[in-house]
């Protein structure tokens, strides 16, 4: 990747094509992998990403993107993004994710990823155990896969998108909020980040309705509160 070969402590962790191939066959043509990040992260947005991956042609050396190095990540971007019949992207601020609950963020980020795509799909493959899709979609086009950013290929080509697209976003805040080393911690809880919201309270692009605002209360900002707060869950 930096050096352009895998290595060796990922060369077992492949992600295939078997949960593609089996719809494929059934004359499904269109199949969207769908991956999200930035759920855990105390700032910034939450990202989603789909992913309509081709037949006819194959790309190696994607894993998973939490077991990826940075320039892992941002060498296999462009191949990925090109790979991909079609690609998007859908947010939810900072702002959605406490007016709206990490739950509605996730179906709303996801939303604006499908409805940007160039096809429609036909089916979607989804990380984890939640279907935060079939509301949109029909519940008898969705696969829920339990680790299935390592087990396939569509979800974990997401993945490396989405969080290299996040990535990027969070060192652009870093430039506009640079006490908080956004740039090193992504967002998420980190020594540095803890330190500076301690000494300095929290930046526009905080979720201020997360738990570790109940630590700021002498910054005079309170935590904000919702019918169905959700940030403690994810601390």
């Amino acid at each position: 990747m930096g050096t352009h070969k895998v290595r060796k402590s990922l060369k077992s962790s492949a992600p295939t094509l078997k949960y593609e191939k089996d719809l494929w066959e059934s004359g499904v043509r269109y199949i969207a992998g769908i991956d999200e990040v930035g759920k855990g992260s105390w700032a910034g947005p939450l990202t989603v990403v789909a992913a309509v991956v081709p037949q006819d042609s194959r790309i190696y050396k994607v894993r998973d993107s939490k077991l990826l190095k940075e320039p892992e990540r941002e060498f296999l971007f462009p191949k990925v993004s090109e790979w991909c019949i079609t690609w998007a992207v859908g947010h939810a601020s900072s702002y959605e994710c406490d007016d709206l609950g990490m739950s509605e963020s996730q179906k709303l980020a996801a939303k604006r990823a499908i409805e940007s795509l160039s096809v429609k799909p036909e089916h979607y493959l989804i990380d984890g155990k939640w279907d935060f899709v079939g509301h949109m979609v029909g519940v008898n086009k969705v696969t829920k896969i339990i680790k299935g950013d390592t087990k396939c290929l569509s979800i974990a080509s997401a993945s490396v998108l989405a969080k290299v697209v996040r990535d990027r976003i969070m060192r652009d805040h870093d430039l506009q909020y640079p006490l908080y080393k956004f740039a090193d911690n992504k967002g998420y809880p980190s020594p540095q980040h803890i330190e500076a919201l301690h000494a300095h309270g929290p930046c526009n692009i905080h979720r201020k309705s997360w738990a570790f605002m109940d630590q700021l209360k002498s910054h005079g900002v309170s935590r904000l509160k919702r019918p169905d707060p959700q940030g403690k869950l994810f601390l």
